[in-house]
This record gives C-alpha cells, structure tokens and sequence, in this order.
C-alpha cells in the first residue's frame, strides 16, 4: 500500500538539488593513530525526487557523512545545506525538513508504538488532528495497527524498526536520510521497507540511502556513490558504473572500482 503523504512540510525552495555538499572533511583524534579522517573532501548533489545511495565497507565513512546531513555531527571543513540550510549556521533549519533513522532505531522502551511516533509529530509541531491521520496512514501503510498500543521494549526487531520508519517520516521531511534500514531485518520486512523508500521517491521526496547489500541499491538507487576510506571514489547511475568498470554486477562494480583505487 502507498503511503500518502499529505502533511504539508515546510515550505521548500523550488531549486531541483535538495543536498549540496562541498568538500566535506570530519577529523576525529585518536589516541593511537592520531587524526583520522573519516570524512576526506566529499562533495556531490542528490535532486528532488532522487534516491542517492551511499556504499561502502564498514569504516568507510558512510555513517559519519550521514550524521553531519542530519546536524549529528559539525564538519571538520566544508559545508553541506539542505534545501538551503547550512547544516552548520543553520541545524534548526536542517533538521525541519529532514527525517533522519541511524542504523539502531532510537526508541524508548516505556512508550507504545503510537505514543513513540505521536511525540516526534509533535516534535515537529504537528496538530493532533493531523498527526492523528498520519499515524493512522503510516500505521496502515507498514502494517503496525496490531501493534499501535504494544511497549516498544516488547516490539519485535522488524516491528521496532517500522515504528522508527513511521517516526522518521511521520512530519513528511523534504528528506529523508536512511542509513542501513534493513540491516538486519526478515525479508518481508526488509521488502516492506523498500517498498516504503519507492513511495518516498514518488512523492517527489529527496532519500540517501545507505546500505551493504547491492541488489538493494541496485534496484532502489537513481544515482550511487562508492565511498572508500572517506572518500567517494565513484559517483554515477547504474549505467555508468557499468559504462566505467565494464561489469555489470554492482557487488564486482564495487570491488573493481574500489580496489583499482586503493594502494596495496
């Protein structure tokens, strides 16, 4: 089932790219290696309407990417504006038109699974009466109405990971950031969520999809960025990756085009 999403968000400029980042670089310090750069001179677009997919092996720097677009993390350097918000002179701004889920859900145990996606509507200034119909929509949607009054703390893996999908989006963000949603996950689950991610893409929304499993990204994806050790070391749709690497499976795409780019 499609899930409509007729909450209005907050007004958005009518400008075709949702995500700018230039030259992004985040240093952590390490107390046995030094500085480490998670994130080395990132830089790419993703378009209204676009689901831009982020690949890469563990440590490559994917996650820290993804939390400095949803004002987690300050960039070392560089910046990066949604919708025309600076992630750093502006995270209120960010985070108005953003739904953002991370690998592990984020949901407190004592709360049901209606209360859990209520209090981030309201979160976002929601009134109940409209918060009301989006939950029940999105409860449809993902097929949680048997579990809309049951404590988080008792939700199965894939239930909880629905509920922090419907609270995620519960305020219909301009973007949607998903890093690794069906990690995890059963694999009717992990089809619902999908399924989930194409209904955000028809309904105009901008969605950075990270994930480990190539066919995901390879059926999902409009555009992919191949990250490595904090850089992206390609960027196109499936057809230049192919076009470039001369293979045609995403996972040997991955492997060719990373490996030819780091030193052994």
């Amino acid at each position: 089932m499609t899930v409509r999403l007729y909450y209005a968000p907050v007004s958005i400029a009518e400008a075709a790219e949702l995500i700018e980042a230039e030259n992004l670089v985040k240093v952590y310090f390490d107390p046995e290696r030094g500085d480490v750069r998670a994130l080395d001179g990132v830089s790419f677009r993703a378009d209204r309407g676009e689901v831009y997919g982020v690949i890469g092996p563990n440590g490559a720097g994917k996650t820290t990417l993804l939390r400095i677009l949803g004002t987690i993390l300050k960039p070392t350097s560089g910046s990066a504006r949604l919708a025309g918000h600076d992630v750093t002179t502006d995270p209120e701004g960010v985070r108005r038109i953003v739904g953002f889920q991370s690998a592990s859900t984020g949901l407190y145990d004592r709360l049901t699974a209606r209360e859990m996606v209520a209090y981030f509507g309201r979160l976002h200034g929601m009134g109940e009466r409209a918060l009301g119909e989006r939950i029940d929509d999105l409860f449809d949607a993902l097929e949680l109405g048997p579990f809309r009054d049951t404590l988080v703390s008792k939700l199965s893996t894939g239930t909880r990971q629905k509920v922090s999908l419907a609270r995620t989006i519960v305020h219909d963000p301009a973007v949607v950031i998903l890093d690794e949603p069906t990690a995890g996950l059963d694999i009717m689950v992990a089809r619902r969520v999908l399924e989930l991610v194409r209904d955000l893409k028809r309904a105009d929304r901008t969605v950075i999809f990270s994930t480990h499993v190539m066919r995901e990204a390879e059926k999902l994806c409009d555009r992919i960025a191949l990250i490595d050790r904090g850089r992206f070391i390609e960027e196109g749709t499936l057809a230049e990756l192919r076009d470039r690497s001369g293979r045609d499976d995403l996972e040997d795409i991955f492997f060719s085009i990373v490996g030819n780019a780091r030193d052994f």
